[in-house]
C-alpha cells in the first residue's frame, strides 16, 4: 500500500480545523495534524507578502490524493490554495497499517 502526507497552508486555525474535520470524517485521511502560527513569505500577483498561516498535514493513501484535492479546493478560502504530497517511504509498520485501514480502500 503507497501512504503520503499531504502538506497543506489554510489561512487560520478556524479554516484548518474545518478541512481537517472533513477529511478525517470522509476517511479521506487517518489523521491530520494542525500547527499554528507559521509565517509565509511569498509572492503573489507581482508583490511579496508576508502572513501568518496554519499547516495541516494529513495522513491518507497515495491514491486518494485527487478527491483529497477536490474536497480541500472546495472548502479553502484561498484562489490557489497549497496541496502537495509526500510519499511516505517507511516507518513504524503498524502506524502505516492503521493509516490504510482508517481511509477509504
Amino acid at each position: 500500500m503507497e501512504l503520503s502526507f499531504v502538506y497543506i497552508t489554510a489561512s487560520n486555525v478556524a479554516e484548518a480545523e474545518k478541512i481537517g474535520s472533513m477529511l478525517v470524517e470522509k476517511r479521506l485521511a487517518a489523521c491530520v495534524n494542525i500547527f499554528e502560527k507559521m509565517t509565509s513569505i511569498y509572492r503573489w500577483e507581482g508583490k511579496v507578502h508576508k502572513e501568518e498561516e496554519t499547516v495541516i498535514i494529513a495522513k491518507t493513501r497515495t491514491g486518494l490524493i485527487d478527491e483529497l484535492t477536490a474536497k480541500v479546493r472546495e472548502l479553502h478560502s484561498y484562489t490557489v490554495p497549497c496541496i502537495v504530497s509526500l510519499p511516505v517511504a517507511g516507518g513504524n509498520p503498524d502506524f502505516l497499517n492503521w493509516i490504510e485501514n482508517e481511509t477509504k480502500p
